[in-house]
């Protein structure tokens, strides 16, 4: 992804090896209720992002599978932001076609209130997942395959 009237420049060599695929995407979108009747708060990852842990990308919350490396975590101002490398050939092939673009996340809540939606305000991030279905409609792949700006 390049703005639009930034100077063409020959891309960067990618370290990307054959069959594996780079994408963005959103794990979690803040204040919209998921099919959970949950909503996450914006800084609700912001403690656990801090600790700056590894968090493994894995396929449908399978706490064995994991099917690539997740290379940037962050929040803005629409959700919880990543930027991740599928490496499983299968995985990175529907992600390529646009057949799998669903993303999801597995966490600990540390802090909320209400219900009804319950309103979710400190989450512990445990992993990323792409999924078929995820609990948050709006948590997405966005963009495949592009260079490091």
């Amino acid at each position: 992804m390049r703005a639009v009237g930034a100077a063409a420049h020959p891309p960067a060599p990618s370290r990307k090896r054959e069959g594996e695929v780079r994408f963005a995407g959103y794990a979690s979108v803040f204040d919209r209720v998921d099919r959970g009747g949950d909503v996450v708060r914006a800084g609700a990852f912001a403690a656990s992002l801090r600790e700056r842990r590894a968090v493994p990308l894995l396929w449908q919350h399978r706490p064995g599978a994991v099917i690539g490396v997740i290379e940037t975590l962050a929040e803005d101002a629409r959700g919880l932001r990543v930027v991740a490398r599928v490496t499983h050939p299968t995985a990175a092939a529907l992600v390529a076609r646009g057949a799998l673009t669903g993303l999801s996340f597995g966490y600990r809540v540390t802090a909320s209130r209400g219900n009804g939606p319950r309103e979710l305000l400190g989450l512990d991030l445990a992993e990323v997942s792409l999924v078929a279905a995820p609990m948050q409609p709006l948590a997405r792949v966005i963009a495949v395959n592009f260079q490091k700006e």
